[in-house]
């Protein structure tokens, strides 16, 4: 099949020159600049949400701007993701999230409707409100920029930056979707489900996160899941080893997609995770109830590299200790 005419060295290639990775190497020198210390901090830059005391309660808080070449193919569906990113980094950390608030710049009313009503039909989706924000209704662009607040026992926060050497590598992604009719690069797994269904698939992370089945985990997010898992090895100062034809995917030639396209698009609901060996079965088992594929992709590693395998043919796609994807 053609899907299968991939290598570890053309994945790797792939991966490594998307916009969706490479953009994410600005982070380091930002960090530098922003980071200060507080006692009330627990975690922030590298996680999913920064992680606020309050007692025996986690504040989660996070934000996500949209892509502005989102926003330019289609307002709709850049809403919708302004909600859909936001909701997955409070999942992500075994979080409950609460309320979201925006900051829209438009600049005319049509991209203004457009915008708002995607951000409605996700925030009733998740069933989670937008209660205020800002907005610039007459600016020569057009940006959404989305931050919520979600909440968690401090016990039983997932973090990104916690996976182990010996863990196993799980990937949990819903299979039942669609390529986005206006974004190729975005698996829609969530426009034509009922809330009943995203918000049991969302509260899987939360579920995990209180019986403590996980030592870390990321929402998927706009590096893929490769590029993702190099986000979460590089917080972990750990390294990965992982086969490629382990990865979940739906039907790649009825698609008319190739695996190293698959492997870099936004999962819309999607998760990669780290576990022990021990606790594998219950946490796929969860991701399937709730109609979800979920298996073991990998392994962690000491070596802080990241590399890819099909069969006895290996390539490292990012080496930790002389370049990063995130820098922090």
């Amino acid at each position: 099949m053609q899907s299968d005419n991939y290598t570890p060295a053309s994945v790797a290639a792939e991966v490594k020159k998307y916009d969706g990775v490479r953009r994410k190497q600005a982070i380091g020198s930002l960090v530098k600049t922003l980071h200060i210390d507080n006692l009330d901090v627990i975690a922030s830059y590298g996680e999913d949400a920064a992680v606020i005391q309050n007692g025996r309660t986690a504040l989660l808080l996070a934000a996500d701007g949209i892509w502005n070449k989102l926003m330019d193919i289609d307002p709709y569906w850049a809403g919708y993701c302004a909600i859909l990113v936001n909701v997955h980094d409070i999942a992500a950390m075994g979080g409950r999230p609460v309320a979201m608030v925006d900051i829209l710049s438009a600049s005319d009313d049509e991209v203004m409707a457009q915008v708002t009503n995607g951000m409605r039909d996700a925030a009733n989706a998740f069933n989670v409100p937008v209660v205020g924000g800002h907005l610039h209704p007459d600016a020569p662009y057009n940006v959404i920029d989305v931050s919520i607040l979600g909440v968690a026992d401090l016990e039983n926060v997932i973090y990104s930056s916690t996976a182990n050497v010996g863990d196993s590598i799980i990937m949990a992604i819903d299979l039942n979707g669609r390529i986005h009719p206006s974004a190729r690069m975005n698996w829609d797994s969530v426009t034509q489900k009922s809330p009943e269904v995203l918000q049991k698939q969302l509260g899987v992370m939360k579920d995990l996160g209180e019986h403590h089945l996980l030592t870390a985990g990321k929402d998927i997010s706009n590096p893929g899941v490769i590029g993702t898992l190099g986000m979460l090895l590089e917080a972990s100062g750990v390294g990965g080893v992982v086969d490629l034809t382990s990865i979940p995917t739906p039907d790649l030639d009825l698609l008319g997609i190739t695996f190293e396209e698959w492997v870099r698009m936004y999962p819309g609901m999607g998760f990669i995770m780290t576990a022990d060996k021990d606790s594998v079965m219950q946490v796929c088992r969860k991701f399937r109830d709730a109609g979800m594929a979920a298996q073991v992709i990998g392994t962690v590693v000491k070596e802080r590299s990241l590399t890819l395998t099909k069969g006895e043919d290996k390539a490292t796609i990012f080496n930790f200790c002389s370049e990063g994807i995130t820098n922090i």
